[in-house]
């Protein structure tokens, strides 16, 4: 009896360890099973598939790899890669891969002043008020030139020139008599020296009218002599800018022999753009640079504004008064100039590359999320040195698109043209009518071949022929059904006659089936 119950307690006890060694098996074996498809040979993690999506942003996904209508593949989307939600109307979804290798980076809109310089192109110029014409009043001759080369400087009251005239010889020797007249008649009647007087007064203001000096009249009526040539002096201290006197010339009345210009002071002439003009007023502080004196730095104020545009440049001229005390600017020297214009106060702005400007509108591309996109319009008010006001289309705090925009509006533009014709060679989407709402989307009925079948993502593959109303001719398309029960009428291989309509744009649905030929199976 003990030989026998000790067999069968070591019965029992190899049992219970090959049970155990099983259970331990199965418990082992269980990781090593998943182990291939979570592990490449290689040892490195592979990524999980989800399914795959419509190429061209669609909402249509397969989980098996496929071709769309226009024979482009589906893309994959892996574990991590699903997008968050469904997309906005006008949203565009980029992966972020593509998003790295863009380099799309943004930036907030944020309040600041926007402090902007209109900058414009001048010119130096003497100033008008300081620029005299040396032009005789009696008909005569150049008799001596004291200067006698244009751009020599010259100080206030230097000789220029002496001229012979018969009529200032003439005008002398009538005031010199007159002048005699007055002294001899001085014991006689009231009358007689009333118009020696008069005489002698007509004389001084002929002579004085033919701009003589009052030194060289003193002269004449102290002496009694008349000189026959008279001496012409600068009027100012400055640059002879133009000399037509030549020794010998007779010269008319009138006739501009000599100008001096005093450049202790000038103008700059700058042309600023007709669109900049509005910012621009009398009393601005100005700068101004000069290639011929780099790095430097002249500082002056706008004085005045020219009321006339020119129609070619389309510019309008404006006037900056600078101080040249060492006669560094010279008229006829180029210059560039900066106007300063101080801001309105704190606006709400973005950068000015995160606008796109198509002409009629300006488009701003807003981010939501990880690789999600919205294009804003927006409204646009001033313009400063790298930042533009927004009026209306974006917050304060919205981080905004400032790199690679314009590629993912071109991706905006591509989703929106799929959406608005859906499939590229299958026909328009419903249009709006007059009062801007969406038509209801038609039926349309067809007849086809079942190709293919899939249960699971509730689609079937159709050969159908030409559909008139649509303007499609014969192909092979993925249709979606509008509940499983449809799905027991399509078997691969059957002659079905179909009804269906475009739910979303790019997205048709079967509504009803039936053989084809034979009676209506339902909707």
């Amino acid at each position: 009896m003990k030989r026998t119950a000790a067999f069968a307690a070591a019965i029992v006890a190899v049992l219970i360890a090959a049970g155990g060694g099983y259970w331990l098996g199965t418990r082992q074996a269980a990781p090593s099973a998943a182990g291939p498809q979570a592990t490449a040979p290689g040892g490195k993690q592979e990524r999980k598939l989800l399914y795959y999506r419509n190429p061209m942003g669609l909402p249509d996904t397969s989980p098996v790899p496929r071709k769309d209508p226009m024979g482009m593949d589906y893309v994959p989307v892996y574990e991590g890669e699903e997008e968050a939600g469904p997309a906005a109307p006008n949203e565009v979804r980029i992966s972020t891969d593509k998003v790295q290798k863009l380099g799309v980076r943004t930036e907030a809109a944020r309040m600041r002043a926007l402090d902007r310089v209109v900058r414009a192109a001048g010119r130096i110029e003497p100033d008008e008020r300081r620029t005299y014409t040396i032009s005789p009043k009696f008909e005569g001759y150049v008799e001596r030139l004291h200067v006698n080369a244009t751009g020599q400087p010259v100080g206030k009251g230097q000789p220029l020139f002496e001229v012979y005239s018969p009529e200032l010889v003439s005008a002398q020797r009538e005031y010199a008599i007159a002048a005699q007249g007055v002294e001899a008649l001085k014991g006689s009647s009231s009358e007689a020296q009333s118009g020696m007087r008069e005489l002698a007064q007509a004389s001084l203001l002929r002579l004085r009218n033919w701009d003589i000096s009052e030194e060289q009249i003193r002269a004449l009526a102290k002496s009694g002599e008349t000189r026959r040539t008279l001496t012409f002096r600068s009027p100012v201290a400055g640059i002879v800018t133009e000399k037509k006197a030549v020794q010998g010339m007779r010269f008319m009345p009138g006739e501009a022999l000599y100008q001096v210009a005093d450049l202790s002071a000038v103008w700059v002439v700058a042309d600023v753009f007709e669109q900049d003009i509005g910012l621009v007023t009398p009393g601005a502080r100005a700068r101004v640079t000069l290639d011929a004196y780099p790095g430097k730095v002249f500082e002056g104020k706008v004085s005045y504004v020219y009321p006339t545009l020119n129609a070619a440049t389309r510019t309008v001229p404006v006037r900056i008064e600078l101080a040249n005390p060492g006669l560094q600017l010279k008229p006829g020297m180029f210059a560039q100039v900066e106007l300063p214009v101080a801001g309105k106060g704190p606006v709400v702005t973005v950068p000015t590359s995160a606008v796109i400007d198509s002409g009629t509108r300006q488009i701003v591309l807003v981010q939501h999320g990880e690789g999600r996109f919205e294009p804003r319009e927006v409204k646009l008010g001033a313009r400063g040195q790298d930042y533009v006001e927004v009026l209306t289309g974006v917050k304060e705090g919205e981080p905004v698109v400032v790199t690679a925009n314009f590629l993912i509006d071109a991706e905006s533009n591509l989703k929106a043209a799929v959406g608005g014709f859906g499939h590229a060679a299958h026909g328009s989407a419903p249009k709006a009518n007059a009062a801007g709402a969406a038509s209801k989307s038609p039926s349309h009925q067809a007849q086809g071949t079942v190709d293919s079948v899939d249960a699971k993502a509730g689609t079937v593959t159709l050969s159908h022929g030409p559909i008139a109303d649509l303007k499609w001719p014969a192909m092979t398309m993925e249709f979606k059904v509008a509940n499983e029960a449809l799905l027991k009428d399509l078997q691969p291989g059957a002659q079905v006659a179909f009804e269906f309509v475009e739910r979303a744009p790019g997205d048709w649905v079967i509504t009803g089936v039936r053989p084809a030929g034979g009676a209506h199976a339902g909707h």
